[in-house]
């Protein structure tokens, strides 16, 4: 396909994400027992042809960087094209960091500049969705659109996205971010297609003039002066940027079928960084349903409709329901976990309680003691 990828994983979302991403970026968030949250995107981009791929990455990347050190497991390990990580550039007489979304792809224009693809694919790193990207491109082409904007259908939350308002040709006639009063129910998913030199061009112009913001400055802006058209997606999407409510909701999402299976058990498939543990290990006296599981955890204890990252244990006695357990935590005995998200190496002692509610689940930093 004669398109590069750009994926924006530079946010700083620790007001709305809290302690989940005091040390590590959004786009490294664990997902489903086994994925970071970056995989999803990863994989659309290679499952649609996609072979070359930049992430932009500014506020707490080390973790995210760490995931993609290997681009192999994606299969961008080729001669043309892979995977390119770029972060914001310091030198001895320039130190800027990213100022915006626009900005990030600005600073590294030299990966535009330096490609030869006819088309680029812009999207963001915190979304869990599965999406043939081709299929976006060819209807660019067949609109004659300048930037095609990807958008879905919703009835919740839509104070939390760009909302968009098209005619009957499917051309966007207008846009508010973030509106009290959605005038529709198109939000906008943050995907968006244009042609390289089309997107040179409107950054070479605007970014030296202060437009940082490529939803606010570029879209936004040109709505009347630029074909903009919309792409409907019908299948399930979901975004973790928007809050703890939503990392939660996600996750346990995917204890449905009918979210989990087309990820995991449907052609193409959601690829992720492989880990070398043995399986899960489940002892006498341990009762697991309705759950995700991951590999190298042992269970002694009861779990229910909860979400097991790598290398768990979870002692006699324990009661885990409703929950998100990450790599390398400890439940004692005795101890009783219902909607809580506890972080990388956590440790409950003996007999302790983490208990939340559906509405405002508890949350444990990396590497809390009880």
């Amino acid at each position: 396909m004669k398109a590069i990828g750009v994926i924006l994983a530079g946010g700083n979302n620790k007001g709305r994400l809290g302690q989940l991403t005091e040390n590590r970026a959004a786009a490294a968030l664990p997902i489903a027992s086994s994925y970071r949250a970056i995989d999803f995107v990863l994989s659309n981009m290679s499952n649609s042809g996609i072979g070359k791929v930049a992430v932009l990455t500014q506020y707490n990347s080390r973790s995210l960087r760490d995931h993609l050190t290997s681009s192999k497991w994606w299969d961008f390990g080729r001669k043309q094209g892979g995977l390119f990580v770029f972060t914001p550039y310091i030198s001895s007489t320039e130190s800027n960091w990213f100022r915006g979304t626009a900005d990030s792809i600005y600073q590294n224009i030299s990966y535009l500049l330096r490609s030869t693809e006819e088309y680029v694919v812009v999207t963001s790193g915190d979304a869990i969705y599965k999406i043939d990207y081709s299929k976006v491109i060819n209807q660019h082409v067949e609109s004659g659109a300048d930037i095609t904007v990807v958008y879905k259908k919703m009835e919740d939350n839509l104070r939390n996205f760009g909302i968009m308002e098209m005619n009957e040709a499917g051309r966007m006639i207008g846009f508010e971010e973030k509106p009290e009063q959605a005038k529709t129910n198109c939000a906008s998913l943050g995907m968006y297609v244009i042609s390289r030199t089309l997107l040179i061009d409107l950054l070479t112009q605007g970014v030296p003039e202060g437009k940082y913001d490529w939803v606010g400055d570029y879209i936004c802006e040109n709505k009347d002066t630029l074909q903009i058209y919309g792409y409907e997606f019908e299948g399930y999407w979901s975004t973790i940027s928007t809050g703890i409510i939503a990392y939660y909701k996600t996750n346990m999402d995917f204890l449905k079928k009918e979210v989990r299976n087309p990820f995991i058990n449907e052609y193409p498939y959601i690829e992720t960084k492989a880990k070398d543990e043995p399986p899960a290990k489940y002892n006498v006296g341990a009762d697991v349903r309705g759950s995700i599981v991951g590999s190298g955890t042992i269970f002694n204890g009861v779990v229910e409709s909860s979400v097991i990252f790598r290398k768990v244990f979870v002692g006699e006695g324990a009661s885990v329901k409703h929950s998100i357990i990450m790599e390398g935590t400890t439940i004692g005995k005795g101890c009783k976990i219902e909607y809580a998200i506890l972080d990388k190496d956590v440790v409950v002692s003996d007999g302790k309680d983490v208990i939340g509610t559906l509405d405002y689940p508890v949350v444990l930093k990396k590497g809390t003691v009880i």
